[in-house]
């Protein structure tokens, strides 16, 4: 045991109406919601990069936090995952989500770095055996140390590229020997500042054969789990080639990997690409590729991803609607890829930041469910598009443009517009939340 959350009580529901701060009063384990228990609908995990090896800075600032467990050796890095799981036990989360970097420390050389996290990966295989918290995915860093600048798979240099491989190559051993249900591939860097050095068409190209090989790598070893891209529009490049839900398709139907690839939205991301984190699940999904989100939001007075904890269950209730209506997770689950602020210092904001999360996605969870349960809102959608099931309407799309158009003069059409009802559906869903 550690003593940095010393004093700091195991969180246990206590209902809406409870005073105690150090209490959960949405979040629900044990509670069934639409035929599971809450906890299995959320599949909570914890970050281990913003909560464990965040040191507080932002583009203006350095460090503000002093943790023990900060630095470069192998011992630090114990340190800290015996404190990431004091802090799972505490919250009583299923699962968290790893960088290889957040992990171990970076060795002078590719031989080192394998070694500390091999290491590394062997001690926390030793906690997880003895905890509750599993990993629900790992990915590799390929955005932080400057060997990375120009991107990984889409770098000019195919020493890069071949880096790349090694790195990815090595966490999804790891990620497959700790039971990872996911491999998470997320492009940092894979992406432009400027057109006048870049050869576009060859760093898609790369970026495709790339995943396409992850992809036979994953079966060659008989990893179960499935592969996610996070997509991400800018920041830190000017562009990058996942940018959105839609262009992430676009890139898989383009290399054939539309059935083997999923994608682990965030909410931060899915604003910055001009949606709404709910558009991109529903989108996700209608396409079959949903598989996992990060939890988090964005200041919407701030121009950049601030990874803050959530605090609006309204706002999170469209999406957990939609995640519902897709039939909830499977591999995937609710993580947060969220960080306290950099004046947040003390152990205990780092934990109420996420009892305060979690309560906020239960509301929401509940919230969703009831109002799908009640059957309002998605009777009024079928309603809406009832014309469409008519033997007349689906004649249409199957025959050719001449027979469509003939219905107006056949049948004396003269269609009129029909109120989409907006304000009273607004009304029925704020019933709900």
């Amino acid at each position: 045991m550690t003593d940095f959350f010393k004093g700091i009580p195991a969180i246990k529901y206590e209902g809406p109406d409870s005073s105690n701060e150090f209490a959960f009063r949405h979040y629900n384990p044990d509670e069934i919601v639409m035929g599971k228990r809450m906890e299995d609908q959320m599949r909570f995990a914890v970050a281990y990069w913003h909560s464990f090896a965040w040191p507080g800075g932002d583009p203006f600032g350095g460090q503000t936090f002093e943790r023990p467990w900060f630095g470069d050796s192998m011992d630090l890095a114990r340190l800290k995952a015996d404190v990431a799981f004091e802090m799972f036990d505490i919250l009583g989360v299923p699962f968290y989500c790893f960088h290889d970097a957040d992990a171990r420390p970076e060795g002078a050389t590719f031989a080192e770095s394998l070694k500390n996290l091999n290491d590394i990966a062997d001690y926390l295989e030793a906690k997880q055996a003895k905890h509750k918290t599993q990993l629900l995915w790992g990915t590799a860093n390929m955005f932080s140390h400057r060997r990375w600048m120009s991107g990984a798979a889409t770098n000019p240099d195919p020493d890069v590229y071949a880096y790349a491989a090694a790195n990815v190559k090595a966490n999804m051993d790891v990620t497959k020997r700790l039971g990872g249900q996911n491999y998470v591939l997320w492009g940092g860097r894979e992406g432009y500042e400027t057109l006048l050095n870049t050869d576009l068409k060859a760093e898609r190209a790369h970026a495709g054969r790339f995943l396409q090989q992850v992809v036979e790598y994953k079966h060659k070893i008989g990893f179960k789990g499935a592969i996610l891209i996070e997509p991400k529009p800018q920041e830190p490049s000017k562009h990058q080639y996942d940018y959105d839900v839609a262009t992430v398709y676009g890139f898989l139907k383009e290399f054939g990997l539309e059935k083997e690839v999923q994608v682990n939205i965030e909410q931060g991301h899915a604003i910055l690409a001009g949606h709404s984190f709910e558009h991109e699940i529903a989108l996700a999904s209608a396409l079959g590729i949903f598989g996992s989100i990060d939890m988090n939001r964005n200041d919407y007075q701030s121009g950049w991803d601030t990874d803050q904890f959530p605090n609006n269950h309204a706002e999170k209730a469209v999406a957990f609607y939609e995640i519902l209506r897709a039939g909830g997770y499977t591999t995937g689950g609710t993580n947060f890829d969220a960080k306290v602020r950099r004046q947040s210092l003390d152990a205990e904001d780092l934990i109420l930041a996420h009892v305060g999360g979690m309560d906020t996605c239960a509301r929401a969870l509940k919230a969703a469910a009831a109002l799908l349960e009640d059957g309002s809102l998605e009777k009024a959608r079928d309603e809406r598009y009832a014309g469409w099931k008519t033997p007349a309407a689906q004649a249409m799309l199957k025959g050719g443009l001449e027979a469509a158009a003939a219905r107006v003069t056949a049948e004396g059409l003269e269609p009129q517009p029909k109120s989409g009802r907006q304000e009273r559906l607004e009304n029925l869903w704020n019933r709900f939340v």
